[in-house]
């Protein structure tokens, strides 16, 4: 189940996900996200908070983040990637090769931190 995080300066954009995440409802919720972002600004400042296992996502998602990735390549400014997982933390550094912009990984108890990190321009 994915949901919009609130509260976020109007640069910033961002999703909370928790119990099982389809890829159909990642894709519906990230693409319409981002692009309303680039109707406000012209950098994309993302926050994924995940809590929760990385079975309940579907497959085709870190698939589909890379084809996101490229789709909005020179847009990326900063990604925050909010989980314990380390699996997750491992495979998010990757996209910091493959995308330009700055990548952060924070832990749960920093979700805080990981948003002021986002927001700051």
């Amino acid at each position: 189940m994915l949901q919009l995080i609130n509260n976020l300066p109007p640069h910033v954009a961002g999703l909370h996900a928790f119990a099982n995440v389809a890829e159909i409802e990642y894709k519906d919720a990230l693409l319409p996200l981002i692009d309303n972002l680039l109707k406000k600004s012209k950098r994309i400042n993302f926050v994924l908070v995940l809590e929760t296992d990385i079975v309940n996502f579907a497959s085709g998602i870190w698939c589909g983040n890379l084809k996101i990735g490229l789709k909005y390549f020179f847009k990326w400014n900063k990604i925050a990637i909010v989980t314990d997982q380390k699996m997750v933390l491992g495979y998010s550094d990757l996209f910091k090769y493959l995308v330009p912009g700055k990548f952060r990984n924070f832990r749960i108890d920093q979700i805080d931190q990981a948003i002021r990190w986002v927001s700051a321009k």
